[in-house]
């Protein structure tokens, strides 16, 4: 998609800024710090945002090292969407900022406000795209001082936490309320929890008690407590048989963020017409699936990706309404993101790793 640049920004916001682009798929030196980046020009249906914090997820490092590809990391289909990504590119995807610019098709009224950043894109200077984008792959993201987007994916936000504790909620959280809203989880309802200390599965474990289910959480034996003190009613040391732990056919909905071997496992702790939904792969993403399990229980499938309408603003109502909390495990400079995500990439944290922009 080509687009035109067709609204001005005031004089007052410069022309360069600082950000972390990178360059090509590969290791932490294909991040490069840069401080003379030109500040982006926004279109007509567009905002202007002046990042404060930024969230560090798994999106980051896997589209860095093409892990998406299927084939080769030369391969042409190495980022999120399956298609070729356009270098240089900054990333983040989980971003708290305030509006300080408009397009002319934007109330000019929403100048000032503090706003959290939708990751998953749909609309494009008010056109729909035909494939979503995710924000910081397929366009610029919010590693950078300054980020933009459509006004229907910033949304404004009343809250008494900082900026840091915000940019912890967009990417992570929202993928677990779309997790939970496709798998239609209920209270009462037995919920399974894999890869639980991790940005994406202690947002689920909060949001599966926000609704009134029992959570059954996966996770090291170190991080047992931290589990249990943000929600967990059970808690599994992800080393366990899961089948002698738990009992066949007892729980009603699995929300996987690890697949890998342990997956088979799965499918055989859900009860019959049991719901299993997916949103990532880190154990590993090639599986052993006994076809038979699959459709003599009645099972339900969901792959998880692209949110569903309402799911970014129920977050957001969640937030104001303080029924999640954010979960800080560490803070670092823009320049520092190589180092974030060598932390990161460690799995020793609990909740999430935020850049701060300031």
């Amino acid at each position: 998609m080509k687009l035109t640049a067709s609204s001005s920004i005031p004089g007052n916001i410069p022309d360069t800024m600082e950000a972390m682009t990178l360059v090509g798929h590969g290791d932490f030196d294909m991040l490069q710090h840069n401080s003379a980046v030109a500040v982006p020009t926004i279109l007509d249906n567009q905002v202007l945002i002046k990042v404060s914090a930024a969230g560090v997820n798994n999106t980051d490092i896997n589209t860095r090292t093409a892990w998406y590809s299927k084939s080769s990391a030369n391969s042409k289909d190495a980022s999120w969407s399956g298609q070729a990504l356009t270098f240089p590119r900054i990333q983040g995807a989980d971003v708290c900022g305030e509006i300080v610019a408009v397009g002319k098709n934007v109330d000019p009224q929403r100048i000032g406000q503090r706003v959290l950043i939708e990751p998953c894109i749909t609309h494009v200077n008010g056109k729909k795209l035909t494939s979503p984008w995710y924000f910081g792959s397929e366009c610029d993201g919010g590693f950078a001082q300054y980020t933009s987007v459509d006004a229907v994916h910033a949304y404004a936000i009343n809250s008494a936490l900082s900026d840091i504790e915000l940019a912890s909620f967009p990417c992570s959280y929202s993928t677990a309320e779309n997790m939970l809203t496709k798998a239609n989880v209920s209270s009462q309802e037995r919920v399974l929890i894999t890869g639980a200390s991790g940005g994406v599965g202690s947002a689920a474990v909060q949001l599966a008690k926000a609704r009134g289910a029992f959570v059954i959480a996966i996770t090291s034996r170190e991080k047992r407590e931290q589990l249990l003190s943000i929600g967990a009613d059970q808690v599994i040391d992800r080393s366990d048989n899961l089948l002698t732990v738990l009992a066949s056919n007892s729980v009603d909905v699995v929300i996987d963020l690890v697949a890998g071997k342990q997956w088979p496992q799965l499918l055989e702790l859900l009860r019959p017409g049991g719901r299993y939904a997916v949103a990532g792969a880190i154990g590993g993403p090639m599986v052993d699936l006994d076809v038979r399990t699959l459709y003599l229980k009645d099972l339900s499938l969901f792959g998880c990706t692209v949110l569903q309408a309402g799911v970014f603003q129920a977050l957001i109502k969640h937030i104001e309404q303080n029924n999640i909390k954010p979960l800080i495990a560490e803070v670092y400079a823009l320049k520092d993101i190589p180092a974030a995500q060598r932390s990161f990439s460690q799995k020793q944290h609990v909740g999430k790793i935020v850049i701060d922009i300031k």
